[in-house]
């Protein structure tokens, strides 16, 4: 096991980069050499706005540079798959933005690549790194709420830009892929896997689902249920229900002020956490992985069951009928 950083690059510039820089140069662990734009006057623009080493022209180009160990993907979804493959391919362990695809054979085909070069491959979704996510299933586990028997999660805001990536069909953009990954994962944490989903979308003027809602079955009569949307207000909401209590999170994919609130007998009780940065988790995680300190969080079976009922919802929506997983 080495002590030394690991070497990152980062595929493109996109706005998330703003929440993931800052860590990642913080962070012991990790160190931060080199960004890739398909514009090199913006990738030495950026590089210098950021104070990182390296600026790249072209993604192919921050692939071939040696020193690279690790990149972050942080392109448009219908790419996440493809660049993840090519970076696998170029001897790159990858860390690449949520979510993988809506559709499961890429996921299988990207992780299958990802055992035949001998790289790890994990899917940032970052709320899974932060102690409040490991608290809330702690308290279930433990029995805190009794039998578990309803999920209930909701992500929304207002995007008002149609040029936005968020609202284009080509890219895969729309809300379930932006915000309604979360709930769906959220869900699928704390009860398993879905036997069948169904889904109601609304198709906004650029061609994507602009409301998304869904119920979802799981095994021991366990019902999620989940709504997220681009023209809905600001939400982001995770409620855990059981037989004896429950436990609402009112920030829980951000954690940015980690609270869990406990309610069982007539009484609440907040459970108050100490603020720590999402983004940075993950990126030390990989990191330590790739030294051999740590396992990493997310891998394989997560991922390919998490593109597994995406791809089922979208069909739901599509078809108007129960699917089954």
């Amino acid at each position: 096991m080495s002590a030394e950083p690991v070497r990152w690059g980062i595929l493109s510039t996109a706005h998330i980069n703003r929440l993931v820089i800052p860590p990642a140069q913080a962070s012991e662990t990790v160190d931060l050499i080199a960004v890739a734009s398909r514009d090199r006057a913006r990738a030495h623009e950026y590089a210098q706005e950021w104070g990182i080493e390296r600026a790249y022209g072209s993604y192919e180009a921050l692939l071939a540079d040696p020193d690279v160990e690790a990149v972050y993907i942080s392109l448009p979804n219908s790419l996440h798959c493809p660049w993840s493959v090519r970076a696998l391919e170029a001897g790159k362990h990858v860390l690449c933005e949520k979510p993988l695809s809506r559709r499961a054979a890429e996921v299988e085909e990207a992780f299958a690549v990802a055992e035949r070069t001998g790289r790890i491959l994990m899917e940032a979704f970052m709320y899974r790194h932060n102690p409040q996510t490991r608290e809330l299933t702690k308290l279930v586990e433990e029995g805190a709420i009794g039998n578990l028997r309803l999920v209930r999660a909701a992500f929304s805001f207002t995007m008002p830009d149609p040029e936005n990536v968020r609202m284009r069909p080509d890219v895969d953009g729309g809300a379930l892929m932006d915000v309604g990954c979360y709930c769906v994962s959220g869900c699928r944490l704390l009860a398993g896997e879905p036997d069948h989903v169904y889904g109601e979308q609304v198709i906004g003027p650029t061609g994507v689902d602009v409301v998304f809602a869904a119920t979802m079955r799981f095994a021991g009569d366990v019902v999620g249920e989940f709504d997220c949307g681009l023209v809905l207000p600001d939400r982001d909401e995770l409620e855990v229900m059981g037989d004896e209590g429950s436990v609402f999170l009112d920030d829980p994919w951000h954690a940015r002020q980690p609270v869990l609130e406990l309610r069982r007998d007539g009484d609440l009780e907040r459970i108050e956490l100490e603020r720590t940065d999402s983004y940075g988790l993950e990126l030390e995680n990989l990191s330590d992985a790739i030294r051999g300190r740590a396992e990493p969080l997310l891998g394989r079976d997560d991922a390919v069951a998490q593109a597994r009922v995406i791809e089922a919802l979208y069909r739901a929506a599509t078809t108007g009928a129960v699917v089954s997983l």
